[in-house]
């Protein structure tokens, strides 16, 4: 059916309705500058970074399915010159993942984590620092909208997480329970991390930033910063039935969780 201003719908996702709520680029072609003054030739690369901010803000407020004719309109360049910059849809698509998304991990996270610290000041600091960073209104609604497109940017990040953040965020997990097993993740394992990975994004991030339902003390450090311990602190108080022991554990605080699991059991009724 041909779409027409009657028959056409809007759009009700939670997305799109937050998304609306996101001001339009200034148009590239309208430099605001003083009157008289002459007109600044961008170079080349501020013109492709230009570009860039201004494809950041469209596919966060239109889905990565937007048309970069649109983009093109939006921006006031004419489809040529945004050709020329990125010739494929797909080749900006990429350097918006690289600059939005992947961008914005730290090395330094890696080395907090590698650090001597307590596990639970570890992860406390760990995802103040990474929520901080990465809980913006692009870099969410980019990932939730390419989620639900081709898949292929949330596939991409779980894969760097996979490979340089799960890793750590279960070896100190084990090393928090007392244990040093170097056995593969359990299921049980993952599920309960992913429960406080996702759980600390979704309350902190999409809530506020996609669904528009900001919850009490949203936006206040202080208040963020004591729901992460306590998410943090359940976590790891649930690890401890979770985690495997290695045969032959450290003594000192590695015994000690096998000790609280026995202690946990209940009692065998007398006969």
């Amino acid at each position: 059916m041909v779409k027409t201003a009657k028959t056409r719908a809007p759009k009700s996702t939670a997305v799109t309705a937050a998304a609306s709520t996101v001001p339009c680029p200034a148009r590239l072609s309208e430099t605001v500058r003083p009157a008289g003054a002459p007109r600044q030739r961008l170079s080349a690369a501020d013109r492709e970074q230009q570009i860039l901010a201004g494809a950041v803000d469209f596919f966060a407020r239109r889905g990565l399915d937007a048309q970069t004719r649109e983009l093109a309109d939006e921006l006031g360049i004419t489809h040529a010159l945004l050709y020329h910059y990125f010739p494929t849809k797909s080749r900006l698509i990429e350097r918006v993942y690289a600059q939005v998304i992947a961008g914005r991990w730290d090395t330094r996270w890696e080395a907090l984590l590698d650090s001597p610290l307590p596990a639970e000041d570890k992860l406390c600091r760990f995802y103040g620092e990474y929520l901080a960073a990465i809980l913006t209104p692009e870099w969410l609604r980019i990932l939730v909208h390419s989620g639900l497109a081709d898949g292929l940017i949330p596939a991409r990040y779980f894969g760097l997480l996979r490979e340089r953040l799960f890793p750590r965020l279960l070896r100190e997990t084990r090393r928090a329970c007392g244990s040093r097993s170097r056995a593969a993740p359990t299921v049980r394992e993952e599920a309960l991390l992913m429960g406080l990975h996702g759980g600390l994004v979704y309350q902190l991030g999409l809530l506020p930033l996609v669904y528009g339902q900001p919850g009490r003390g949203h936006g206040d450090a202080a208040v963020s910063a004591t729901f992460i311990r306590d998410m943090v602190q359940g976590y790891l108080a649930q690890a401890v039935q979770v985690v495997p022991i290695a045969a032959g554990a450290a003594t000192g605080t590695a015994s000690m969780a096998p000790a609280k699991r026995r202690a946990e059991k209940p009692a065998k009724p007398a006969t």
